[in-house]
């Protein structure tokens, strides 16, 4: 639903779509419009046993061989934020080898160890700090009793200004309208598994990209055969596969600094499949809901994606 905010004329999707690219839309596990399951419940704890580990190795390629299934051809994939990472992390182990055409990076997270939004560092500390008492509760739902008393805690924190919760979250966006924005915070943020949060937690805190932590070397051995979780290797990526990517100068959970250290990870990367874009006033939420984002960057991916075909 998140890329859908702007305008049809406004939004990616429909922008792709109207030129010729049949577009499908994925949604995360545990969001409104994904608590089906075969066998379980969204009210049992199994249902919420994951992390975007889960989304890295099933949830997206199963939504590769599904597309591909249907359309026969090879796929363009779009990330902004945690789309980045678990598009990142999947394509270095090879999960979507023979589907995958090329990829777009909005807004990427990827090493977040230089996320610099107050709310956001107290909430990773809190999130692997609590692990005990947060995992009583399963799901992670932000508008719930328990989560809303969580967050206005983490509000009382020195250096947290809660006031624009938006803000505080993403870094200070510049091309927001307003209306937009009352749209996102009426729908947005979804749920999710309180072990995601604390795996994202463990990517801020540890500044690796790692499966996730069980906190105890035996218990690490059990899942991974070894005592510490493995790392996911970036620079695995295909070196020819046509990669995207588009930061902003301004975006707090997507760091200029963490978004280097991605870059590094590319540094082998075939030149002419690398494209980068940085756009020094852009924060997080303007990659999807910015009211130039169609000029600024959508253009340049439906460039980007063309010169693919």
């Amino acid at each position: 639903m998140t890329w859908l905010l702007n305008s049809p004329l406004q939004n990616l999707p429909m922008i792709l779509a109207d030129n010729g690219f049949d577009v499908w839309i994925a949604n995360t596990r545990g969001t409104r419009f994904c608590r089906k399951h075969v066998s379980l419940d969204s009210a049992q704890p199994e249902f919420w046993n994951w992390s975007w580990d889960e989304l890295v190795s099933f949830d997206l390629p199963a939504v590769f061989d599904f597309v591909f299934n249907q359309t026969q051809q090879k796929i363009h994939y779009i990330g902004h934020s945690l789309g980045t990472l678990i598009g990142l992390a999947s394509f270095s182990e090879g999960h979507q080898a023979d589907t995958l055409k090329s990829a777009a990076f909005l807004s990427p997270i990827a090493y977040l160890s230089h996320m610099n939004t107050a709310l956001g560092m107290v909430a990773a500390k809190a999130f692997v700090g609590e692990i005990t008492t947060w995992f009583g509760v399963a799901e992670f739902n932000p508008k719930g009793q328990k989560a809303s008393a969580f967050l206005k805690r983490l509000c009382n924190y020195p250096g947290v200004d809660c006031y624009d919760l938006l803000t505080a979250i993403t870094g200070k966006n510049c091309c927001l309208n307003f209306s937009t924005v009352d749209l996102f915070i009426k729908n947005e943020p979804q749920s999710t598994a309180t072990k995601n949060m604390v795996h994202l937690a463990q990517t801020v805190r540890d500044g690796v990209i790692a499966k996730y932590n069980y906190g105890r070397p035996d218990y690490n051995r059990m899942h991974y055969g070894e005592a510490k979780p493995p790392v996911y290797n970036i620079s695995a990526i295909p070196r020819n596969l046509p990669i995207f990517i588009s930061y902003g100068g301004q975006d707090a959970l997507s760091d200029v600094k963490d978004v280097l250290l991605l870059l590094d990870s590319l540094k082998f990367h075939d030149e002419d499949k690398l494209m980068v874009q940085f756009i020094k006033d852009y924060a997080h939420a303007d990659f999807i809901m910015g009211t130039n984002a169609k000029d600024i960057v959508y253009n340049q991916v439906l460039r980007f994606f063309k010169n693919q075909q």
